[in-house]
């Protein structure tokens, strides 16, 4: 699954804060309820426009984003 197919960052919407497309419901409020032990279930029940692919590209778009996080080297 590409998560670019759900998730998008636009100037006007949140700020530029990465939602899923067509919401107002951002990437970390999604992992944020996730964090908190929210089921799946419970999320989209919460968020009704949500479905599982969605919470899955949220999930998705972390991983890349921190896998381009930069290094930190001790010295």
């Amino acid at each position: 699954m590409s998560w670019q197919q759900h998730i998008e960052r636009k100037p006007g919407v949140m700020g530029g804060k990465p939602v899923i497309k067509g919401t107002r419901i951002t990437v970390q409020l999604v992992l944020e309820r996730l964090g908190d032990g929210w089921s799946d279930a419970q999320i989209i029940a919460a968020f009704p426009n949500l479905r599982p692919e969605h919470i899955r590209a949220a999930q998705a778009y972390a991983a890349a984003a921190l896998s381009s996080d930069e290094l930190i080297v001790a010295e």
